[in-house]
């Protein structure tokens, strides 16, 4: 029987202690996080999980450093499992694990190791991100790979579509690697860091629109941050105003010469950009309150935007 420990949370953490719940794995402890009360759940539960499938299970919150590192080293498991867990590990858990410590991350590593790797890469206007099985180290995402899963990026496809897609590809690589690692025989390829990237937490004031940029890297920035993540935004003079959805219909400008600006027509929003391009809007608020096309000629006419938006047109 193979004992294992597992730090797991949101989707990928779920499906992957789903792949775990197998004849001749023995799960001995789950440690999970306390959900945040101000954050949108969109995942499954890993707690839910764990306890329905009568799992000794523990919010990370409630635990000493101290009495966690005590419990792993009297569990002596054989493996340690990181699914989406959001603190690091240190050198003296990990060493708790007699046969390896191993991270799900989601990318295609060694390119955009740390935090939000698949917020970061739709940001970026990446095609491709995936699942990463990887041995730990002390240094984040660093350590040796065991295997890769690739997943494509749609170009209207947000971070909730992705993130779906990448649990689905954590779940595969997990699945296909156990035998291996119990095996004692799964691969363990050196990353090339040099080649890859690095990426920081985001935070909600990253969602800030800077209308000065080209139309597609708007629409990188508005998917890559839409509900249930914070999304993106600009502030109307007492106001906030909300992207929270855009189609890439790649399209001329209606009015290239007075871009930036959001407007109606048709029935659909639409943002003329500054490169001459412009974005169906399919999604938005203004102070809070949901913002379509018939509101937005109704009460505004047109929204002129600049990094600093400004109302122009108003007819409320």
């Amino acid at each position: 029987m193979t004992r294992v420990v597992v730090f797991a949370y949101s989707e990928v953490g779920y499906r992957c202690l789903q792949a775990l719940l197998q004849p001749g794995i023995e799960i001995v402890w789950v440690v999970t996080h306390h959900d945040d009360p101000n954050e949108t759940r969109w995942y499954h539960s890993v707690a839910e999980l764990a306890a329905a499938s009568r799992l000794r299970v523990t919010e990370y919150e409630s635990l000493s450093a101290a009495e966690c590192l005590e419990t792993l080293r009297t569990l002596a498991p054989d493996f340690l499992f990181s699914f989406y867990f959001r603190r690091m590990l240190g050198a003296a858990v990990l060493a708790t694990a007699r046969r390896g410590a191993l991270n799900m991350h989601g990318s295609l590593l060694p390119s955009y190791r740390g935090r939000a790797p698949i917020n970061w890469a739709i940001a970026n206007g990446e095609a491709r991100t995936g699942a990463s099985l990887h041995y730990m180290v002390e240094r984040p995402d660093a350590g040796e790979l065991v295997d890769q899963e690739g997943v494509d990026i749609g170009v209207d496809e947000t971070a909730l579509d992705v993130s779906m897609k990448v649990a689905a590809a954590a779940e595969t690589v997990l699945r296909r690697s156990l035998p291996a690692l119990i095996a004692g025989n799964a691969p363990r390829r050196p990353q090339d860091l040099g080649l890859g990237s690095y990426c920081r937490a985001r935070t909600p004031a990253d969602g800030a629109i800077d209308f000065a940029r080209p139309a597609w890297e708007i629409h990188n920035l508005i998917r890559a941050v839409a509900p249930p993540f914070p999304g993106a935004y600009t502030d109307v003079p007492g106001q906030r105003l909300e992207l929270l959805g855009s189609h890439w219909c790649n399209e001329r400008a209606s009015a290239p010469e007075r871009a930036p600006r959001m407007y109606a027509s048709a029935g659909r929003m639409y943002l003329d950009c500054v490169d001459g391009r412009r974005l169906q809007v399919t999604s938005a608020a203004f102070g809070g309150a949901p913002l379509d096309a018939k509101a937005l000629d109704s009460r505004f006419g047109e929204l002129s935007l600049t990094r600093q938006a400004r109302v122009a047109g108003a007819n409320a």
